[in-house]
C-alpha cells in the first residue's frame, strides 16, 4: 500500500501464509533494504497505482524487482467485508497477484513521462488562461454591452482598455487579467516549442494530423496519453478510457444510479473535446453534425458526443494506419 508518506510492505509465500509485514516511511533506499532479504525469492511486487508511485516503481524496476501497477477502480473486494487497513489491503494485493487475478494497470515508460507531464502541465495553463479570457470578456460586456471574441481578448492593448471602460476599478481588473492571460500564452508557447524540439508524433499516430482539428500539440498529446493502443482490445474500451461514455445505469428505459464518472484518462477527455471544438470550426460535415445533435439536446451534449466519434475514429486510425475519412465519421 502506498498512502502519501509512508507505505506498508506485505509479504506472503505460495500457500498465502504471511511471512514479513511492516510500516515505512516512503523512502527508496529504506524500502530496498527492508526488501533484500527476500530479493531472490520474491516473484513480483504490487504497487497501488496512486497519484504518487512513479519514484517507487522507478526505483524498484532498477533494482531489477518484477512490478506489477495495481488497478485500484477494477479491484472487487470481499462483500460484506466491514474493516479493512493498509495492512489487510497490502496482503490482498499480494493475494491477488498469487492467484493471477490481479487487475493491471499500464506502466508509462520512465524515459517518455516527463514530456507527457509537461503537456499535462499546459493543459493546466490553458485552463486557466481560458478562465481569465471569459472573465476579461464577462467584464467588458458586463459594463459596455460590446462582445470581445477571443482572439480580441488575447491582443488587447491598454488603450484599447482605456477606450472601452471608464471606471478606474473595472480598467484595473480587465488589465490584471489581460497580464495573467500574456503570462499564461508566455508558458504556453514555451512549453509547446519545448514539446515539439523533444518529440515528434511517431508510428501509429502520424495520421492523426489528418484528422481535422488535430494538429501537433493535439496529436503528441493523444499519442503520450494513449500509450500502446494494443492496451485497447475493443474501439468501446478505448472510448471508455477516453470518458467518452455515459456512466448511466439504465433499466427499463429509466436511470437507476452511475458509475465511476473519473474512471478513465481525463487528458484525453479534454484533449478529444478539444479536437471537437476545433473541428466544428474547420469542417462543414462537423459542423452540420454538431448542429443537428445541438438542437435536439444542447450544445454541451453535442460537442461530447462529437468528442466520442472523434475518439472512435482515431482509435482505428491508429491501429489500422488509415487516414481520416469524414464519410465514415458523419455517414
Amino acid at each position: 500500500m502506498l498512502p502519501s508518506d509512508n507505505s506498508y510492505i506485505g509479504v506472503i509465500d505460495k500457500k498465502d501464509s504471511r511471512i514479513f509485514g511492516k510500516k515505512l516511511p516512503n523512502d527508496l533506499e529504506v524500502i530496498l533494504k527492508t526488501l533484500e532479504p527476500f530479493q531472490k525469492k520474491i516473484q513480483g511486487i504490487v504497487v497501488e497505482s496512486t497519484h504518487n508511485w512513479y519514484w517507487l516503481v522507478d526505483g524498484l524496476q532498477e533494482a531489477r524487482y518484477k512490478v506489477h501497477l495495481a488497478n485500484p477502480a477494477e479491484m472487487q473486494q470481499y462483500s460484506g467485508m466491514k474493516y479493512t487497513d493498509d495492512t489487510w489491503d497490502s496482503y490482498w494485493l499480494a493475494h491477488l497477484l498469487r492467484l493471477g487475478i490481479l487487475p493491471e494497470g499500464y506502466i508509462y515508460p520512465k524515459e517518455i513521462r516527463p514530456v507527457r507531464d509537461l503537456l499535462r502541465k499546459r493543459t493546466m495553463l490553458v485552463r486557466h488562461r481560458t478562465a481569465h479570457i471569459l472573465s476579461l470578456q464577462n467584464m467588458v460586456n458586463r459594463n459596455t454591452g460590446r462582445k470581445v471574441n477571443v482572439n480580441d481578448a488575447k491582443r488587447l492593448s491598454e488603450e484599447k482598455i482605456s477606450e472601452q471602460l471608464t471606471d478606474e476599478h473595472h480598467k484595473m481588473a480587465v488589465q490584471s487579467d489581460k497580464a495573467v492571460i500574456d503570462f499564461f500564452h508566455e508558458q504556453i508557447d514555451r512549453i509547446e516549442k519545448a514539446v515539439l524540439k523533444e518529440v515528434k508524433l511517431r508510428y501509429p499516430f502520424e495520421e492523426l494530423l489528418t484528422v481535422p482539428g488535430i494538429g501537433k500539440i493535439l496529436g503528441i498529446t493523444i499519442m503520450l496519453e494513449t500509450g500502446d493502443i494494443n492496451w485497447f482490445p475493443t474501439v468501446s474500451d478505448y472510448s471508455s478510457y477516453c470518458r467518452c461514455v455515459s456512466s448511466k445505469k439504465v433499466s427499463n428505459g429509466k436511470k437507476k444510479g452511475e458509475g465511476n464518472k473519473k474512471n478513465g484518462n481525463k487528458y484525453l477527455a479534454w484533449a478529444y473535446v478539444e479536437a471537437a471544438n476545433f473541428m466544428v470550426r474547420y469542417s462543414e460535415p462537423a459542423r452540420r453534425g454538431y448542429q443537428r445533435k445541438a438542437a435536439k439536446t444542447n450544445k454541451i451534449v453535442a460537442i461530447k458526443a462529437l468528442s466520442n466519434k472523434i475518439a472512435r475514429a482515431c482509435y482505428f486510425i491508429i491501429k489500422d494506419q488509415t487516414p481520416f475519412d469524414p464519410r465514415k465519421l458523419f455517414q
